[in-house]
This record gives C-alpha cells, sequence and structure tokens, in this order.
C-alpha cells in the first residue's frame, strides 16, 4: 500500500528490453472509487499520455513500476472518467460522510497497487491547519460516491 504522491514521477521500465518507457503522470479512477489504471507520460519533446491498467503491471518497486512489454501501454483515446491531478481532478474536492459531516479537501489517496483498492484518503483543511494538527487521514473500505461537488464516503474511523 502507498499514496499516489510516492507514486508519482518514477518511471516505467519494459522488463524484456530493460528499457525506460516513460513517467507515471497521473491514476486513473472509477466513478465507484477504484484505480482502474495509472497515466504515462511517454516522449522526449512532445510527451503524450498513455494508459496501463494496473492489472498489467508486473511490480510496483519502489524506484520503479515495472511492466513486461511497452505494447501494454494504449495510447489515451478517451479521457478518464476520473484523475487525482488532471482532467476531471479529484484533488482538492471537498469530502463528506454520508451522515454529512465534513472531512475537508482531498490530497492524496492509499491504495493497494496490485488491485487498485483505494484504502484511505490524505485530507486537509488548508496548508496552516497541516502545520499545526498534522496530516490527517481517512480510511474507507467501502466505496464512494464521486459527484460534481463533493466526495461522499463510508468512514470506518478517523
Amino acid at each position: 500500500m502507498r499514496t499516489f504522491s510516492l507514486l508519482k514521477g518514477q518511471p516505467v521500465f519494459d522488463t524484456k528490453k530493460g528499457t525506460k518507457i516513460g513517467e507515471i503522470h497521473d491514476l486513473c479512477i472509477s466513478s465507484n472509487g477504484k484505480v482502474n489504471g495509472l497515466l504515462v507520460k511517454k516522449g522526449v519533446f512532445f510527451k503524450q499520455s498513455y494508459f496501463l491498467d494496473i492489472q498489467k503491471v508486473a511490480s510496483f518497486g519502489w524506484d520503479g513500476v515495472m511492466i513486461e512489454n511497452a505494447e501494454e501501454l494504449e495510447k489515451l483515446k478517451e479521457s478518464p472518467e476520473y484523475t487525482l491531478t488532471h482532467q476531471h481532478s479529484l484533488d482538492g474536492m471537498m469530502m463528506l460522510t454520508k451522515s454529512g459531516e465534513s472531512l475537508g479537501m482531498l490530497k492524496d489517496v492509499y491504495f493497494q497497487e496490485e488491485v487498485g483498492t483505494i484504502v484511505g484518503y490524505e485530507i486537509t483543511d488548508g496548508f496552516f491547519s497541516e502545520i499545526t494538527e498534522g496530516k490527517q487521514v481517512v480510511q474507507s473500505g467501502k466505496p464512494l460516491a464521486i459527484g460534481k461537488d463533493a466526495i461522499i464516503v463510508d468512514v470506518d474511523h478517523t
């Protein structure tokens, strides 16, 4: 389990050729709150985004993401349902419990790399509260609802 902020910028390697293919750029998240893939930036001058199905990742190392073959990257034809930091971004979105309690704004997600299940959300009430109170993590094993205005979660404990 790790956060997206630790994964962002990591190189993606082809294990058959031993070549660097690109770098992790963002997460592709479905409306039920599951990470279904990674966005990989590839190219030298004109970087293009590619989709990598999370099931096609051979391993998630601390220094790189390994895939069997570079052809497992698919050219991004349509924008993902949601991402963490780019199009249809969830970053900074208001998070509420099902009972209507405001938790703060989404800053990062904790997920199980092998299966793509999001198990926790790092939230913030702003820069100054982070300095005084530190980071807050909300754990939720239940699927969430992502709407236009907020993310609704079933909270296990805070």
